[in-house]
């Protein structure tokens, strides 16, 4: 959307703020995609759920790039922002049920780099496709999203289903086949089957092929009571931590940069759109590579070092960018090199440092911490803090701009950065090396507790259905 905007805006003739409505929505409609993910994936599977997410894309990128008005274009952003919901809550839930410990924070980090690529390509289809006649480049650059849709429709099939739900399932050999393909060893296999069955409810002493669980009391409701209405501190802590971590993601002001980067680095002094474009490629560029090294960081250095690290360096460069887009606006028509200069180096920068800790952190660090039960639920929400803060960023940063200038709006952004410094810094323990049963201690959940809670979920009647 970033380049096709700007000929969305020449060929059906609409405003500022509805071009901003238009590029922020769909961040607003990804919110039932990622509350229904939470109960589709729970009913389904996780790896079916990553099926429907990749039709509705597919449906969407068609309707958008067959829109012939943009009553039409807003109807293709309805149905990509459900699929958005879903993708951002399942991907790393799926990913994170799947990887082992020592490898999560590099697997987990997967999608936030496929997106980082994704967003490249996108950059570059503006590039490649802005000389079509004008009615013709915009439709191109969205509805060939519909290819990497039908791509993974057909490629999912061919991923394990996730162990921890087929524990929830009650399919105990399902679940041991594919830990046995994904841990180093039969023993370290037994160990995690073990751990997911006791958070799961299902006394160790029993084993087969198929049990049935009975569905606990309260069912769906239960689990919000558990996560929402009533949590215990430790509980509480985890959903505070999910919540803070993608509210400050989004309202650092990644969104400003990658939505509207062409409108930035005009502000800039950049005129020409092969040039905007061009540039606008040069932030996708270096946004994927720095997500590239984060994968391999993740693991090695751990959350919080990456994450702090992270958002100082977003914050001098939001600092930077807002001085030179300042510059630049108050002396209009005047040629000012450096500041044109410190403008291009400060969005390079602050897409690497971003990239680097905050972007992956945040489905990498959430995925995580929710125990079992609540864990589909509590990404759901974490993922709706990040959709509703973002499309509150995407649709305000033209009117902002407007209010405050362009770079009064960086400045800003600059000042929650130093927020969420302080609230990373105070609030979110370390979670490497540690497997997804261990996490409630990270919280406060003291053993007793932990104990108390397995002993609660052991009542629960299991019948045996088969046997080896």
């Amino acid at each position: 959307m970033s380049g096709a905007g700007i000929y969305i805006k020449k060929d059906l003739k609409i405003t500022d703020v509805q071009l901003e409505i238009l590029m922020g929505i769909l961040n607003v409609y990804s919110l039932i995609g990622s509350f229904a993910a939470g109960r589709t994936s729970d009913w389904i599977g996780r790896r079916s759920t990553v099926v429907f997410a990749a039709a509705i894309f597919f449906v969407g990128a068609l309707l958008m790039g067959f829109a012939v008005n943009y009553a039409m274009l807003m109807a293709g952003r309805f149905v990509a922002g459900v699929g958005v919901g879903y993708a951002i809550m399942i991907a790393p839930v799926f990913t994170a049920e799947i990887a082992p410990a020592a490898a999560r924070g590099f697997l987990t980090s997967f999608p936030e780099v496929f997106i980082n690529i994704g967003i490249l390509l996108g950059y570059v289809s503006n590039y490649a496709f802005a000389r079509l006649p004008l009615h013709l480049g915009w439709r191109v650059m969205l509805g060939i999203g519909a290819v990497p849709s039908a791509l993974l429709s057909l490629m999912v099939f061919g991923m394990p289903e996730s162990p921890r739900w087929l524990v929830m399932k009650g399919r105990l050999a399902d679940a041991r086949a594919v830990l046995e393909k994904t841990c180093d060893t039969p023993e370290e296999a037994a160990e995690r089957l073990a751990d997911i069955k006791a958070a799961a409810g299902i006394p160790k002493d029993l084993d087969g092929d198929v049990v049935t669980v009975p569905k606990e009391r309260g069912g769906e409701s239960q689990v919000w009571k558990e996560l929402i209405l009533s949590p215990t501190p430790a509980v509480r802590r985890i959903l505070l931590s999910a919540v803070g971590l993608h509210f400050f993601q989004q309202a650092s002001g990644i969104d400003s940069v990658v939505l509207y980067s062409p409108r930035v680095f005009r502000s800039a002094g950049i005129t020409d759109d092969n040039k905007l474009l061009g540039t606008t490629c040069a932030v996708g560029v270096t946004k994927t590579l720095f997500i590239l090294v984060a994968t391999f960081l993740l693991d090695r250095a751990g959350r919080r070092p990456l994450l702090l690290t992270s958002t100082g360096g977003m914050i001098v460069s939001l600092v930077g960018l807002g001085t030179g887009l300042t510059v630049v606006g108050q002396h209009p028509g005047a040629k000012i090199p450096w500041a044109v200069a410190l403008c291009i180096l400060s969005i390079l920068a602050y897409v690497s440092f971003f990239s680097i800790g905050l972007g992956p952190m945040a489905s990498v660090y959430t995925s995580e911490i929710f125990p079992l039960r609540v864990r589909a639920l509590g990404f759901a929400v974490g993922a709706a803090s990040n959709r509703v803060t973002s499309g509150v960023i995407s649709m305000t940063f033209l009117s902002l701009s407007k209010a405050i200038t362009i770079g009064g709006s960086f400045f800003l952004y600059a000042g929650i950065a130093g927020l969420a410094w302080v609230f990373f810094f105070n609030y979110l323990p370390e979670t490497r090396g540690r497997t997804l049963e261990e996490m409630g201690r990270l919280f406060g959940m003291e053993d007793s507790d932990m104990a108390e809670e397995e002993s609660a979920a052991a009542k629960h009647k299991v019948v045996e259905m088969h046997t080896n």
